[in-house]
């Protein structure tokens, strides 16, 4: 089939839908979208609350827990072992199909009536690791979220296979590291963006097997570098004492340097690794895979996002989060574990097979429109049918949707063959990933038809301002961890600020261990500062701006590429080539 221009529903933008789509579609057995990519991906990120979480009351055992939901959220919220045990079916919940009645319609009422999981993420693989969201094989950690296979570590977001880590944004395979983006195989690094094995270096930008380095930027295989410039091991210890790098004052001083030195120096024009044929940014391990942002090990698929390291996901497009050996998903989130041809559903794991239309379901097969099963097949709105019966009613359910669409409150159409209307979600839109790719003010966010969620009121006691806290940890006694730190941007901003925040134990003891000085700013606000160093899920078409002799062109260079530096930001963005012809 050839190439279509059609125009999204939603931003009435056009798209094009290639040949290649086509053929996903057909393999799929699902109409082509109606939306355009960038408006599909929000409408699945305003279903995912990464971040944001509140104190709930389990529904049925009654304990205070940490959710995801808020408390007046309509939904049925039960603890993490209350929702995985054994206690309760979700065939209990299941209702006829009224043919009368919008299908969608009738789905959302059976979502808001059968319970949901407080937090994601498979609680059994835990280990002292109950304050975290989205996660598997944990120990010892706190406050990590879409994270696996770590221990001692503590407020992160993908962050997985590392240690003794604390204020980290995509790290993996590291150790001791702290405040750092984008990086991997890394030892005690920190304050540092894009950087891969590399120990004991601070302050820096694409370095790659460096060591001993302070405020560098695009160096391989260097040591006792300082801003880019060569010293003796000996004159590096002296300078490295005189930076004063555990000093409060004097590290904000050096950061503001750093970041500035950083600029000076060309960026590549991607970042990726170990991949063949791919587009998108943050790419690792993949191949034939386009248009994509934060992946890894996967293959054969477009338009996805967060996807895990682990066995290949393949074969997949409109996916967002997790993965870990799936193939076959469209237009789903959080779905993984051997997970296959699951479509426009949200969270459904462990083998779960031949899904469409379903939530929170595990280790299921052949169900349409369910919410909370395990283990079930040949279930329709959480009623067992028989396999005859089951795909007899799907296929009246899918024609009926098409000539009795759902219309949300915006009027656009939801026939067969689209994700959930955002209106379903029952996050606030500010609570979302999509508000950190995607920011909107409460005004637009409602006009677009998203929800929003005014932040619960905090009556926090600050036993201590920013301002006065001592400038380095060798200050700081064992009393900090009973007192409340007051947020130093005290809610003026747009960051879901939490305007105070504690110290936790583990948390103490490694910023003395690595001399470190306190943190100003509350969790929140800290993950958000860390995100202003990750490029958005959004490409342009630019050319390089090397105009330099000696690197195969005269002039500048020609070479064209998708990148996600925007045209108006202020750093030199380079080609492949170019790039590899400069980095030192």
């Amino acid at each position: 089939m050839e190439s279509q221009t059609k125009t999204c529903q939603n931003c009435k933008t056009s798209f094009t839908i290639e040949p290649d789509d086509f053929s996903f579609y057909e393999k799929m057995g699902v109409p082509a979208p109606t939306f355009c990519p960038e408006c599909r991906l929000i409408r699945r990120l305003a279903f995912r609350n990464e971040k944001t979480l509140y104190r709930h009351e389990c529904q049925k055992c009654k304990t205070s827990v940490l959710s995801v939901y808020p408390k007046d959220s309509k939904v049925v919220v039960y603890c993490r072992p209350c929702w995985w045990g054994d206690s309760w079916d979700g065939l209990e919940y299941g209702r006829d199909f009224d043919d009368a009645k919008s299908f969608l319609l009738q789905f959302q009422d059976l979502l808001k009536n059968t319970p949901l999981p407080s937090l994601f993420g498979i609680y059994t693989t835990l280990v002292n690791s109950e304050y975290t969201n989205m996660v598997t094989d944990l120990k010892n950690c706190y406050m990590l979220t879409h994270s696996d296979l770590d221990e001692n570590c503590l407020y992160g977001s993908v962050v997985d296979i590392c240690k003794d880590s604390v204020d980290n944004l995509i790290l993996s395979d590291s150790e001791l590291c702290y405040e750092t983006v984008d990086c991997q195989k890394c030892y005690q690094v920190m304050y540092s963006v894009d950087c891969e094995d590399c120990h004991d270096v601070y302050l820096s930008k694409n370095c790659v097997g460096c060591s001993d380095c302070v405020g560098c930027v695009n160096l391989r295989m260097k040591k006792y570098c300082i801003w880019n410039v060569q010293y003796s091991k000996e004159e590096y210890k002296k300078k490295f004492e005189e930076l004063k790098l555990h000093s409060y004052e004097k590290l904000q001083e050096l950061k503001k340097i750093a970041w500035d030195f950083w600029k000076q120096s060309p960026q590549r024009y991607m970042h990726e690794r170990h991949n063949a044929s791919v587009s998108g940014d943050y790419i690792y391990n993949s191949k034939n895979t386009r248009d994509s942002f934060i992946v890894s090990d996967m293959e054969d698929s477009r338009f996805c996002s967060y996807v895990t390291h682990g066995p290949k996901t393949t074969n997949s497009y409109d996916f967002t989060h997790y993965g870990n050996g799936a193939d076959l998903l469209y237009e789903s989130l959080q779905v993984g574990n051997r997970a296959s041809r699951i479509k426009f559903s949200w969270y459904t794991v462990l083998n779960t097979t031949d899904m469409e239309y379903s939530v929170c379901s595990t280790g299921c097969k052949d169900c349409f429109g369910c919410v909370g099963l395990k283990k079930k097949e040949y279930c329709i709105l959480n009623k067992q049918y028989t396999k005859e019966e089951y795909f007899i009613l799907r296929d009246k359910i899918i024609a009926q949707m098409n000539t009795l669409p759902y219309l949300d409150a915006k009027g656009l159409v939801y026939r067969y063959g689209e994700f959930f209307p955002s209106e379903f979600s029952p996050f606030g839109y500010n609570a979302t990933t999509a508000q950190e790719f995607f920011p909107l003010s409460q005004e637009n966010a409602l006009e677009k038809g998203f929800n929003w969620k005014d932040p619960e009121d905090k009556n926090y006691t600050v036993d201590n301002t920013p301002e006065n806290l001592p400038d380095t940890i060798g200050e700081i006694d064992e009393t900090c961890i009973a007192k409340v730190i007051g947020c130093q941007h005290n809610g003026v901003c747009e960051h879901n600020c939490s305007l105070a925040f504690k110290v936790i134990p583990e948390e103490l003891q490694f910023y003395k261990r690595m001399n470190i000085p306190l943190p100003r700013l509350c969790p929140n606000c800290r993950h958000i500062e860390r995100t202003h160093f990750r490029n958005p899920m959004k490409l342009w078409t630019r050319s390089c701006m090397c105009d330099k002799e000696g690197h195969d062109h005269s002039g500048n260079c020609q070479n064209e590429f998708e990148t996600s530096y925007a045209p108006d930001r202020p750093e030199i963005v380079y080609c492949e080539s170019c790039y590899q012809k400069e980095v030192v």
